[in-house]
C-alpha cells in the first residue's frame, strides 16, 4: 500500500476503505494498459512459404499473407504475493487467478486479439500503474 494511502486515511477506516483504494487502482491500471496498448501501431508482418524448406525467403507463386497486428503473442501481469488483500481483492472479483508455476496471481491480458506488441504494451504500463500504487507488479510475455 503506498504511504498516500497510510497517511490520508485514517487507521479505523483503511480495512473498509482498501476495497474502494483496490477498485480504484485497478481502474486506473486497467485503463492505463488498454489506452497504452490501443496506441501503438504493431510492426506488420507478411507469411509466406519458404523457397527452400529452411529458406529466409518467400516464394512468391505461393500464397502469401499481410498481417496488419504483427506477430501473435501472450502477456501477463504476475502479482506476488499471492496472498496480499490485493491478490485476494483480484481473485474475488475475477480479474486474476492463482499461479501455482509463477506464484502469485496472474491477470491474462485478454485485450487486442493476438497483437503480441499491443498485448505487452498493456502489461507493461498495467504493471507500472500498479507498482505506482504500492503493489509489486511484473509484466511477462511470450510469442506465440
Amino acid at each position: 500500500m503506498s504511504s498516500f494511502y497510510n497517511a490520508a486515511v485514517p487507521k479505523r477506516l483503511r480495512g473498509a476503505m482498501k476495497d474502494v483504494y483496490f477498485s480504484d487502482l485497478w481502474a486506473r491500471a486497467k485503463r492505463a494498459g488498454l489506452a497504452a496498448g490501443n496506441a501503438i501501431t504493431p510492426r506488420p508482418m507478411v507469411v509466406g512459404t519458404p523457397t527452400t524448406p529452411f529458406g529466409n525467403d518467400i516464394d512468391m507463386t505461393k500464397p502469401q499473407y499481410y498481417i496488419s497486428e504483427g506477430l501473435c503473442g501472450f502477456a501477463w501481469v504476475n502479482i506476488k504475493p499471492g496472498n496480499s488483500r490485493f491478490a485476494n481483492w483480484l481473485k474475488r472479483h475475477g480479474h486474476a487467478r492463482s499461479d501455482s508455476y509463477y506464484g502469485g496471481v496472474t491477470i491474462w491480458i485478454s485485450e487486442h486479439g493476438q497483437s503480441y506488441e499491443r498485448k505487452v504494451k498493456h502489461a507493461g504500463v498495467l504493471a507500472a500503474v500498479l507498482r505506482e500504487g504500492g503493489i509489486e507488479a511484473h509484466a511477462a510475455d511470450r510469442l506465440d
